[in-house]
């Protein structure tokens, strides 16, 4: 918070003004309390933008719409005053971090507090729809976890639930991700509308992730009008109940009263804002609310002490209680710069800077790198947020720094051979060479648990409810994340230490596929065979998984539906002897290389929507898609092997990076926060996207 400036108003109604909690291209939100000492949080517009008829009127639609709802899940308008030269809506100050802030600071919430905060923002948006409206800008910065549950905040955007969308196509406000279709598209939008931005909202809640993303906003947009909600993360048992609600008919998703209900979490349990570091946290930004409210406002009687100013600036910084905790910073209030441009969606701060150009006749120096001594016989490489975790040629495991390439920590008792899996963003597993299993922290390899009795040989996958491993006696365990073990099977497909199985988890699901080619789905929660593939390849071929279906390569190009029998959906046929290379899904295309061809098609329909030429692509390994370039490996025994770099929206080679190297190797390519990163003989380098 800072101190009021010259041009700051004393008092605005009631309200004596302490300090600024934030300003914006548009306005200021300060803090100030009544004559009882009660603090407040007042919006003030601009002076100079008072008399825009259009500003004007959203500020007093935000002020009658936030009166209108009478609920204890939404920031109470304690006064409000919309003539005059300088309007204003003072909103009870809430103390607590935001939900985005939350997720960010304590990690996604497990099972019993999403379902608390989800039946609880549900049963808010039951209260909102009956006054008639909908709120349209419902995200995780809208919402405030108070001692008292979570509070959503700024009825800015709110509109009457037969109101129509204030602008244009295209200039819609909405927030990337979180708007359904029909607000991006600029139709109509009714109740469902905030269903569809609440699932949006758990799912991140649920895995830190975001269900649509992309390297900017109209590519986010794209998705959630046409691609598919990354759901992979969530708990299975939520799945079936957030999916729903990302439905893209607005008819297709469920109603806030049904989310409470079926989200009401077991009699009993504490709430995530009632235990643990994130109640300490709310209560001590309650603390300081108070130290807040106690400080003398401009123009009193100044007592003995530090000055105001040293006051303010210090609460300031240490972190008390920031504009985003105020409940009434909205993204067209303090989210737009002085132009009226619409801010792009917050990168992590540790991912890269996408490129704004590139030269087809030179491949972009890389990010960092190469880094030598990397395990290139059993290649590993798995990015958790800030670190990016790899097997060493030594037989141990590191954490890579993601921004520089420097080796952060090494796990040396862990066996590289095991390989390891992430958990979550933040968490992976891996064994030792006697098979005890561990859950690490990416950042620091803390131990957050271990299974010494797991038998662990490879660790093949891994989710929220825990790890998936082969073991030394050559059954399928999954492991939890208390270290007991939750099921042992016979394993359905071939899997041994030098020619592991590949896996991955979706949907409640784990996907496999054997080094003998066959493919195998199993039940996460009790190990019982879904369903199987005779043989497709000669070794193990990575699938594809998503929006509900497994898409393979092989003998054939082949949708599969991921549940019930594995039905299929549709195959294309390979050309002559030559196979199909592991495929690549992003975006709703897959994208997978025939003979010498790259086809890319829609995953659904089949339909193609563009081809090039791809030379010998690896076929082992799957090509990978980040911002709007496409990377794929090739090999060749005549020519240099190469890394192919194609431009997704113009559908042609983008550049190619040439090996000058004899030796030869498999590449080795995955993919985060807009760095590609290629392993090739033991050397690893990060490069930069477009």
């Amino acid at each position: 918070m800072k101190p009021l400036g010259t041009g700051d108003p004393l008092r605005l109604g009631p309200y004596r003004l302490i300090g600024v909690l934030g300003a914006g291209g548009m306005g200021k939100v300060y803090l100030g309390r009544d004559s009882s000492g009660r603090p407040a949080a007042i919006k003030v517009l601009r002076p100079e933008l008072a008399h825009q008829s259009n500003l004007a009127q959203r500020f007093v639609r935000e002020a009658h719409a936030a009166q209108a709802v009478q609920s204890p899940g939404v920031a109470r308008v304690l006064g409000a005053e919309t003539e005059g030269g300088r309007p204003w809506i003072a909103c009870e100050f809430l103390a607590g971090p935001t939900l985005a802030e939350a997720v960010e600071r304590y990690g996604p919430l497990d099972g019993t507090a999403l379902r608390a905060v989800g039946a609880a923002l549900a049963n808010t948006l039951t209260d909102i729809h009956a006054a008639g409206l909908v709120h349209r800008d419902v995200k995780p910065p809208n919402i405030v976890l108070t001692a008292t549950g979570p509070r959503i905040i700024d009825f800015g955007i709110a509109r009457p639930e037969h109101g129509l969308t204030l602008t244009s196509t295209g200039e819609a406000p909405v927030t990337p991700g979180y708007g359904p279709p029909e607000q991006v598209l600029g139709q109509r939008v009714g109740p469902p509308a905030d269903v569809f931005a609440l699932g949006a909202v758990l799912t991140l809640a649920a895995t830190g992730q975001t269900a649509y993303q992309g390297s900017h906003v109209a590519a986010v947009q794209y998705e959630v009008v046409h691609g598919e909600p990354r759901l992979e993360g969530l708990p299975p048992d939520l799945y079936p109940l957030i999916a729903p609600c990302l439905a893209k008919d607005p008819a297709y998703r469920p109603t806030p009263p049904q989310i409470a209900a079926a989200l009401a979490p077991p009699p009993g349990a504490a709430a995530v804002w009632e235990q643990g570091p994130l109640a300490q946290d709310i209560g001590g930004r309650e603390q300081e609310a108070a130290r807040l409210a106690a400080l003398p406002a401009a123009g009193d009687t100044q007592v003995p002490g530090p000055s105001r100013r040293r006051l303010l600036v210090g609460l300031g910084a240490g972190g008390a209680v920031l504009a985003a905790s105020a409940g009434t910073a909205a993204w067209w209030w303090l989210g737009k710069d002085d132009g009226g441009t619409t801010a792009a969606p917050k990168r992590d701060p540790w991912a890269a800077q996408p490129l704004k150009s590139y030269s087809s006749d030179n491949a972009p120096a890389a990010l960092w790198g190469p880094v030598g001594g990397l395990n290139s016989d059993m290649p590993m490489l798995l990015p958790l947020r800030e670190t990016l975790v790899a097997a060493m040629a030594d037989g141990s495991i590191a954490g890579l720094d993601i921004r520089t390439g420097k080796e952060k920590w090494r796990q040396k008792d862990a066996a590289a051979a095991s390989r390891a899996a992430g958990l979550d963003e933040n968490t992976f597993a891996a064994a030792d060479a006697e098979g005890v299993l561990y859950g690490l922290r990416g950042r620091d390899r803390r131990e957050q648990w271990s299974a010494p009795d797991a038998r662990a040989a490879v660790v093949l996958a891994g989710d929220r409810q825990g790890a998936y491993v082969t073991t030394k006696d050559g059954e399928l365990r999954a492991v939890g994340t208390d270290g007991k073990e939750r099921w042992t099977v016979p394993l359905p497909v071939k899997s041994t230490v030098s020619k592991p199985a590949w896996a991955t988890t979706a949907d409640g699901m784990l996907v496999l596929s054997g080094s003998d080619g066959k493919l195998a789905v199993v039940d996460t929660r009790d190990g019982t065979k879904v369903w199987d593939t005779p043989q497709r390849s000669s070794y193990a071929l990575p699938c594809a998984v998503g929006g509900g279906f497994v898409y393979a390569g092989g003998d054939g190009l082949t949708a599969y539906a991921l549940k019930g029998e594995g039905k299929v959906e549709w195959n294309e046929d390979p050309k002559g002897e030559y196979i199909w290379s592991a495929p690549a899904l992003a975006g709703g295309l897959l994208y997978a290389v025939n003979d010498t061809q790259l086809t890319v098609r829609n995953a659904r329909t089949r339909e193609i929507e563009w081809t090039a030429d791809a030379g010998s692509v690896a076929l082992k390994y799957p090509p990978v898609v980040q911002g709007n370039s496409l990377w794929a490996g090739t090999t060749s025994s005549v020519d240099p092997d190469a890394i192919k770099v194609y431009d997704i929206d113009k559908g042609r080679l983008a550049w190619d990076d040439r090996r000058t190297s004899r030796e030869r190797d498999d590449w080795t390519l995955t993919a985060a926060n807009n760095r590609v990163f290629v392993l090739y003989t033991g050397s690893l380098t990060a490069n930069p996207v477009f």
